[in-house]
């Protein structure tokens, strides 16, 4: 579905990103694990082309993102970013924006079907006419998930989706996630701090060290070692029920 190859990215002369390389594929959730500035939110940002590599190739299902335009990459990559601008448009009118890349002059009775047809699938209706201002924080996550849902794409990037929530929304943002990527076959590509939430949502980890890929492991090859040379916390990987949490020592 996503391949990944050779990004490099730096802000004027300073590197923030070097030859960034991995694969992923439909109904997998990769999560995106380092300290703070190693690149994470940066990553996402090249793979929908918000910013623009100095070099590499972001291939989706064999199509170089970075060759297209805009447009069409919105088409394809929905993308929820870690802060959201304080908004009076209503829930209804929040989600119906992500068909604005499919739009033409005017909105089509398929448009708003898609937003009716979200909304439903994720618990919002309720919410239509309520301003995005006035929501919770788990709420408005929701919203923008359904937003970038409603662009209809193969890819959702997702930069510090459970940020600022509590934890009955930290879950419950992450299991709309993992059910979405899975009913229709979509890649997650999710920058988080929360190592356990990673554990248990993702299928995958690529772990960023130094601005480059320090390792990727799949969930069965997850170890404590490499989460402690990259984040400098001796912790021991330990069953909790059915669940793998990460323990510091």
């Amino acid at each position: 579905m996503l391949t990944v190859s050779g990004i490099h990215f730096s802000y004027n002369s300073h590197p923030a990103l070097s030859d960034i390389h991995f694969s992923l594929d439909a109904g997998q959730v990769l999560g995106v694990l380092g300290v703070n500035g190693a690149g994470k939110s940066t990553l996402l940002k090249c793979l929908n082309r918000i910013l623009r590599p100095q070099r590499g190739a972001v291939l989706l299902e064999k199509a170089n993102i970075l060759e297209m335009r805009q447009r069409d990459v919105a088409r394809r990559m929905g993308y929820v970013p870690q802060r959201h601008a304080d908004s009076r448009l209503t829930v209804y009118e929040a989600v119906l924006l992500g068909r604005r890349p499919h739009m033409g002059w005017t909105v089509r009775p398929k448009d708003y079907q898609v937003v009716e047809t979200l909304l439903a699938e994720m618990a919002l209706t309720h919410l239509s006419h309520r301003p995005v201002c006035d929501l919770s924080g788990g709420e408005v996550q929701q919203v923008m998930i359904a937003r970038a849902l409603a662009q209809s794409p193969r890819v959702l990037l997702l930069d510090e989706p459970t940020s600022n929530l509590d934890i009955k929304h930290q879950l419950e943002v992450m299991k709309t996630i993992r059910r979405v990527v899975r009913e229709q076959q979509l890649s997650a590509v999710v920058s988080i701090h929360d190592l356990n939430l990673a554990v248990r949502f993702a299928d995958a980890f690529l772990f960023i060290k130094d601005h480059r890929v320090y390792a990727l492991h799949a969930k069965d090859a997850l170890n404590a070692a490499t989460i402690s040379d990259v984040y400098g916390v001796e912790v021991s990987l330990i069953n909790a029920g059915d669940h793998l949490m990460v323990v510091p020592r």
